[in-house]
């Protein structure tokens, strides 16, 4: 966000207040509701941590100074009457002072992320038992055949079974998909961005 940027925000419509929605920026969860002042702002650009003003404390807050769990800035942006903040974050750690991860406990999530997020962390810590670990421990090669297994299982189940076989063999084969794409360093959000660029190429 440029000083042109943040000087034009509507910093007086609310008595030098923002509302600021964070975002996890893996999953889309929405995790919390705060508000900046424009020192809490420059804080949060400068550092690269989310910093909000509190109206208890009467004071800067970088989210998480105290637990640890600390919002790290991805991006953030205001909304159409400049007045609304929606920053999108890396938690680090529970959100919310309950210890979940969101203040909103039924807030919607990409669930393919969040899978996408546990994998590459069984593919980090490799914990012994986990069929995960021994997928990746199979090697790259080992992995991709069972993504051709699974994707046969799943076209016969669309020809011969019921919907919920479908469903189930069509789980089996997510998964093990996002499996090959860590095994390659690679995850949902990539694919993702190569059906955006179709989709964008096609409108065209």
């Amino acid at each position: 966000m440029s000083p042109e940027q943040i000087q034009a925000l509507a910093w007086e419509k609310q008595g030098g207040l923002l509302p600021a929605i964070v975002q996890d920026a893996a999953n889309r969860r929405v995790l919390m509701l705060g508000y900046m002042d424009r020192a809490a702002l420059d804080a949060t650009l400068a550092t690269g941590r989310v910093t909000f003003f509190s109206r208890s404390k009467q004071r800067l807050w970088m989210k998480g100074e105290t637990s640890g769990d600390i919002l790290e800035l991805v991006s953030l942006e205001a909304d159409c009457d400049s007045d609304t903040l929606l920053v999108q974050a890396t938690p680090r750690g529970n959100t919310c002072h309950l210890g979940r991860k969101s203040c909103f406990p039924g807030a919607p999530v990409d669930f393919l992320a969040e899978l996408d997020a546990l994998v590459a962390t069984r593919e980090r810590l490799r914990p012994e038992g986990s069929y995960t670990t021994r997928l990746f421990e199979g090697g790259v090669r080992r992995i991709a055949q069972k993504v051709g297994e699974e994707g046969v299982e799943t076209a016969l189940a669309a020809v011969a079974e019921d919907d919920n076989a479908l469903l189930g063999e069509a789980a089996d084969l997510a998964f093990h998909l996002t499996v090959l794409l860590r095994s390659r360093g690679l995850g949902w959000n990539d694919v993702v961005a190569i059906l955006q660029s179709r989709h964008a190429a096609a409108s065209r």
